[in-house]
């Protein structure tokens, strides 16, 4: 049964380029509740723990350091379905691949800065969302 709640992160290169505006605009346009929303930035560390899962990849350092290069945007998000629903609206990883008028369509410049992330499962979608977010930081 799919969960409807997932988990987003805009991206250093999508804050620095100036698009939190326009990206959670087209989030909530597209029928998404926003419910737990911070500006925040990762320590290696932490980008590290986050992306634990990639350890063992040729793009885990470059990852790491890329995710602790600035300011982040984490937020949780309702709808139904909400991973797949989210999956779609966000693209491709490559935006040169992804449909015309998806997130990284519109905002992402290459498969490295992808100006989003989207959680893949409903699963990871909680594990994501608990790491950025404590229960009384919800609504």
């Amino acid at each position: 049964m799919a969960s409807n709640r997932t988990f987003t992160m805009i991206k250093p290169d999508a804050v620095a380029n100036g698009h939190i505006g326009a990206i959670l605009d087209k989030i909530t346009k597209s029928g998404f509740k926003i419910v737990a929303l911070k500006l925040t930035a990762l320590t290696k560390e932490k980008a590290g723990e986050f992306y634990a899962v990639h350890k063992e990849r040729g793009f885990y350092n470059d990852l790491v350091a890329f995710m602790s290069s600035g300011p982040i945007v984490a937020a949780i998000l309702e709808k139904d379905n909400a991973v797949e629903d989210f999956r779609k609206l966000i693209g491709a990883t490559d935006p040169t691949k992804a449909e015309v008028g998806t997130i990284r369509n519109l905002f992402a410049k290459s498969i490295e800065a992808n100006a989003v992330h989207g959680s893949d499962s409903d699963e990871n979608a909680e594990i994501e969302g608990n790491f950025y977010f404590s229960a009384f930081e919800r609504v």
